[in-house]
């Protein structure tokens, strides 16, 4: 019955079904892993990268981790064109707020105005959604330390950890289980403020626990990884995207939790 409603995507099914919208996320679940952990002291973004070899020279190569604004940085997972078009808007969009207001963008309006991108394509006849999903990891003097996460239909939605690509389901289940929260009780027993206890430390080290889990392969290098953090510098969001051998490092500092991936 799929293919009588699946032709166009304004076309709900009898099930009140955009299928072309599910079909983009269904090619999501087969991209690489993306992982965000949020800590106190900034956020930290891994990716799988899926096109690997010698000849490719990563330091001019980001597959998967790109740069926003000045204060928000993105992992994608999904089709590398459509993450490509949507990211250039969105620095488009962010620029322009910088030159009308003379202040960065705030991180939830700029994932507002690109998850409203994404579903104006599941609305109009002619276009097909954008086969891709985003984890904005971003920092702003109104909220702090922020973390969204957006699919092709144009929800979005604020996580302290989350996980978007191939096996996200078990790497969810990781973070839960493995997340530190910290409340604290103010202005009486039913009003409290929720925080992490999870440092930088802590948050990079839980990003390799769930990586060696999730991704299928012998060992973790590099080679098929992406790092990124942002953090604050004198009081600015700093965004680092980590080198090949800045990666290694990470991956030897935390070798106690990485598992090889016959032994799990």
């Amino acid at each position: 019955m799929a293919r009588r409603y699946d032709s166009r995507t304004t076309i709900f099914s009898p099930e009140g079904r955009l299928y072309q919208v599910e079909y983009a996320m269904e090619a999501i679940s087969h991209a690489g892993t993306v992982i965000g952990v949020l800590s106190k002291d900034g956020i930290v973004l891994a990716a799988e990268r899926q096109a690997t070899s010698n000849l490719l020279e990563q330091s001019l190569d980001n597959e998967k981790i790109y740069e926003m604004n000045d204060n928000v940085v993105a992992g994608v997972a999904g089709h590398a064109a459509d993450a490509n078009t949507l990211i250039n808007q969105s620095r488009a969009i962010a620029q322009r707020y910088l030159l009308k207001y003379d202040s960065p963008m705030p991180v939830e309006q700029l994932v507002r105005r690109l998850c409203d991108m994404k579903q104006g394509y599941t609305q109009y006849g002619g276009l097909r959604p954008f086969g891709v999903s985003f984890l904005c990891a971003g920092w702003d003097s109104t909220f702090g330390f922020q973390l969204y996460q957006s699919d092709p239909a144009g929800n979005y939605s604020s996580w302290k950890a989350a996980c978007i690509g191939e096996n996200y389901s078990n790497a969810q289940s990781i973070l839960k289980q493995e997340y530190k929260d910290e409340e604290k009780e103010e202005a009486g027993p039913n009003v409290r403020t929720v925080g992490s206890q999870m440092t930088m430390d802590d948050a990079l080290k839980l990003t390799c626990q769930v990586l060696s889990k999730t991704i299928d392969t012998a060992k973790l290098s590099s080679k098929k990884l992406e790092f990124a953090t942002i953090t604050l510098k004198a009081g600015k969001p700093f965004i680092h995207v980590y080198t090949s051998t800045e990666i290694d490092e990470v991956l030897k500092k935390y070798e106690s939790v990485i598992k090889p991936a016959d032994s799990q």
